[in-house]
């Protein structure tokens, strides 16, 4: 992912980890055109003050399939990002203002939109520098 990419949200999510006890952990979340980067939290305590690993993990949206299992329980809103494999991802954010999963799944469409628009425009130069294909011709 670029660091140059368009920034449309950034802020705090918390991630479920997939280990055994399956902890939440906060993470800062950067959420730009190409995917979701997120970042480790070096130390506890408050999360505003805390220092920010370099460590990053990427979520590209070419490897996303989509993001589903909303759920709100005590002011919390629970989703799930399932990736192109088939491994879910699990995250919590507080329900006020516009939630984590709605912008993501946005971009997501957006993107998957305009890889489409990409193909179908490819696909009509491709079939114009060839020539006719004969479909269209009398016999």
């Amino acid at each position: 992912m670029s660091f140059t990419a368009k920034v449309m949200r950034d802020g705090l999510l918390e991630k479920r980890s997939s280990g055994l006890l399956q902890l939440w952990k906060k993470k800062r979340c950067v959420l730009t055109e190409e995917g979701l980067r997120l970042h480790n939290c070096k130390s506890g305590g408050d999360a505003l003050v805390s220092a920010w690993s370099s460590k990053t993990k990427e979520l590209r949206f070419e490897r996303m399939a989509t993001v589903d299992c909303v759920e709100y329980k005590r002011g919390l809103v629970y989703f799930t990002v399932v990736m192109a494999t088939g491994k879910e991802i699990d995250f919590r954010c507080p329900q006020d203002g516009t939630a984590w999963n709605a912008e993501i799944a946005l971009a997501l469409v957006r993107h998957k939109n305009l890889q489409a628009v990409q193909t179908g425009r490819n696909r009509y130069l491709s079939a114009t520098h060839l020539g006719s294909t004969g479909e269209d011709e009398e016999l």
